[in-house]
């Protein structure tokens, strides 16, 4: 009976992930109306309450523009770090900070100018006056050492 009341919704239009929903709406129905009244064909009882459900939630979305089923309240949850977030955020920044002050003044500068200004290698060997391989081994360098560096905390 299941099969034959889901093909006959899905016939009419509905989307197969909606299908279910209104089958299992339908059943309690049946279940609750069953307990006041006697029904002749439960079969016929399910297809009705299943096309009328149907029909209920295509006028619902017609009216409304937003689809309460899609809302999602993970949309209003505070996006913001937690303070203790935000403490060992401003805590890794300090530290960084402290390993860049540590890098030989040129080297601090190629590094900054491919991490924070998106700069080639060979932007920055024109710039700086350098080979692009001196360049990229620089940047290698800082990058290995900041690493480290973070990594001893």
């Amino acid at each position: 009976m299941l099969r034959k009341v889901r093909a006959v919704v899905l016939r009419s239009g509905v989307a197969p992930q909606d299908a279910d929903d209104l089958l299992h709406e339908a059943f309690v129905r049946l279940e609750t109306y069953t307990r006041k009244q006697e029904i002749r064909s439960q079969e016929a009882f399910l297809v009705t309450a299943a096309m009328n459900l149907s029909r209920d939630r295509a006028r619902h979305r017609a009216r409304v523009p937003v689809d309460d089923e899609e809302f999602d309240i993970l949309s209003l949850a505070d996006a913001a770090p937690q303070p203790e977030e935000q403490l060992l955020s401003q805590e890794r920044l300090r530290r960084v900070g402290t390993g860049l002050r540590r890098l030989d003044p040129l080297t601090r500068r190629c590094l900054l100018a491919k991490r924070l200004d998106g700069l080639t290698a060979v932007q920055i060997a024109e710039r700086e006056g350098l080979g692009v391989a001196a360049v990229e081994k620089r940047v290698a360098r800082a990058l290995l050492f900041l690493t480290q560096w973070m990594g001893e905390t």
